[in-house]
């Protein structure tokens, strides 16, 4: 496991772990896991590829005030074969959402580090995530079915890489 990849699940899991939980002050958040395509267009080397990967997400309501109104932390995987390259995402950033019956649409923006490998070359660009989606609530409670695209924007070696992405996966709400 890589030393970024490491580094992003610890803070992912203190993040998670460390909310106070008492009887009069209960936290409010989801945590988000499903599977993710990125079309990328890689500055080394310089081709598009498809890379298929996982996503993930912790999202916590800080403002009880400000139901709409939240930070998010995502960390997403992705891996391809030939040629070799995986890539790593670790982006924190506000997201605002509103929720209409059993949907909740939603819209962020995040930064955050993206670790390159490729053909025995390293690079980690800062990234810069826009996108959005939407939750629908399921019959079970406290969970949701989410749909996520997202534009990612890097920036190395005086060349600008442009990831898009689309992510589905389960939501616990909590």
């Amino acid at each position: 496991m890589s030393k970024i990849a490491a580094a992003g699940l610890a803070f992912f899991c203190l993040i998670l772990f460390s909310m106070p939980m008492s009887a009069q002050l209960i936290p409010h958040g989801n945590v988000y896991v499903g599977v993710s395509l990125q079309h990328s267009e890689l500055v080394v080397p310089v081709n598009r590829y498809q890379l298929k990967g996982l996503n993930g997400s912790a999202e916590a309501f800080p403002f009880p005030r400000l139901p709409h109104i939240s930070f998010v932390l995502d960390i997403s995987g992705y891996y391809r074969q030939r040629p070799n390259i995986t890539q790593y995402d670790a982006l924190l950033g506000p997201r605002l959402s509103a929720t209409f019956g059993k949907w909740r649409p939603f819209a962020h923006a995040m930064g955050g580090i993206q670790r390159v490998s490729s053909s025995g070359i390293n690079y980690n660009p800062v990234a810069l995530d826009f996108g959005g989606g939407t939750d629908y609530k399921l019959f079970f409670k406290n969970f949701s079915w989410r749909l996520q695209a997202d534009y990612v924007r890097t920036h190395y070696a005086s060349a600008n890489q442009s990831d898009y992405r689309g992510s589905t996966g389960i939501v616990w709400r909590f």
